[in-house]
């Protein structure tokens, strides 16, 4: 599967583009803040209905403009898929798929695999546990509707029981079968949630840590290990037995959504004693685990976003990313960066087709060879 063009009007610094690209490798070249992640960005939308870097639709509406459209054209499975999303002010985000809209945005997640390595992913490290969570719920999401679907529910009665749990603070009056109705879909879809969540997990482990290997030569030890409440005891009893405390604190203390993912270099956190570049290398390989898994799932290849990796990175791993993904195994590849020897030594590693674009101000160019 890859993308063959993508057409922006309006789209965060881009008044309008039009382009055309390279089933192989496409590499937007140009400054900071020239808008190379923006068209990253673009490309992400179209297949997660949602840009990776603001959470707020309306911000990545042009400065003084009042919609934006992004559309794009896919070869998928040898069929044409056209994939349109266009934005106004104030009204409603409407996303379609060869012209028909879709009732519910989720139905088109996993229909488009893609994954990107990016600056910010250094939040799953530094950040906290929700950005664990949703990295580990939007991974899973591409390829199972299913938990797409128990996800949505049980936030839904997540939001519904803290509802209720400040109503009765308000108003000193608790009505214990109320609180059950949410407690009981916060059992049912939990463990629903947990149980996939310690599959994907088991199955990503090894080929994260072989990708780590190749990386690092070797060098360092590495692990993955999920932290849930699930782990100790029944999720039924333990949301029981928590009534008197999320009435004090008047949220829901126990569940699923507190779940975090803790990331170990040896013995120890990487978050405390990683360099940036073991960090780096970390994220790298943890994304690369994420392509294998949705490619084998999805059974098409995912497009892989490489936005400013080689940042941080000694010569020797930057030489193994190089390698690795020149490999056949990957399929189109989008790469950013302000340093053209970078790009250079890509080209030189990859045996196929690749077209260079020259981003500046807002503005995209396809560059001469």
């Amino acid at each position: 599967m890859h993308i063959q063009n993508l057409s922006l009007v309006n789209f965060k610094n881009f008044e309008e583009a039009d382009l055309s690209f390279s089933s192989n490798l496409n590499c937007f070249i140009g400054n900071n803040g020239a808008g190379k992640t923006n068209l990253m960005d673009a490309i992400y939308y179209l297949s997660f209905c949602k840009s990776f870097s603001n959470a707020i639709d309306g911000m990545n509406i042009r400065h003084d403009q009042d919609f934006f459209v992004v559309q794009g054209k896919y070869l998928r499975l040898d069929h044409e898929e056209n994939i349109y999303c266009g934005l106004k002010r104030g009204q409603k985000k409407h996303f379609k798929r060869n012209k028909k809209e879709y009732k519910k945005l989720s139905e088109h997640i996993g229909l488009l695999p893609l994954i990107i390595i990016s600056p910010t992913d250094i939040n799953l490290i530094m950040g906290g546990s929700e950005e664990r969570r949703r990295f580990l719920d939007s991974l899973i999401s591409q390829y199972d509707q299913v938990y797409l679907d128990n996800l949505i529910r049980y936030n839904r009665a997540l939001l519904q029981r803290n509802k209720l749990l400040k109503q009765f603070a308000g108003s000193g009056f608790f009505n214990a079968e109320s609180l059950e109705v949410w407690s009981d879909q916060l059992v049912h879809y939990g463990e629903l949630i947990h149980t996939k969540r310690v599959e994907y997990l088991q199955q990503l482990q090894p080929v994260f840590q072989r990708y780590y290997e190749l990386i690092s030569s070797g060098k360092e030890r590495i692990e993955m290990v999920h932290e849930s409440s699930l782990y100790e005891g029944d999720l039924a009893q333990q949301i029981k037995d928590s009534v008197g405390k999320d009435r004090m604190l008047q949220y829901t203390s126990v569940g699923i959504h507190k779940d975090d993912i803790l990331f170990k270099l040896g013995d120890y956190p990487i978050k405390k004693i990683g360099s940036q570049g073991q960090k780096k290398t970390y994220l790298v390989a943890l994304k690369l685990a994420q392509f294998d898994f949705i490619k084998e799932l999805a059974g098409m290849t995912p497009i892989l976003l490489l936005d400013d990796i080689f940042d941080k990175l000694d010569k020797n791993r930057v030489g193994q990313i190089v390698k690795l993904v020149a490999d056949d195994h990957f399929g189109q590849i989008f790469m950013t960066d302000t340093n053209r020897e970078h790009l250079d030594q890509m080209i030189a590693e990859v045996e196929a087709n690749f077209k260079i674009f020259q981003v500046a101000d807002g503005t995209v160019n396809e560059a001469i060879k």
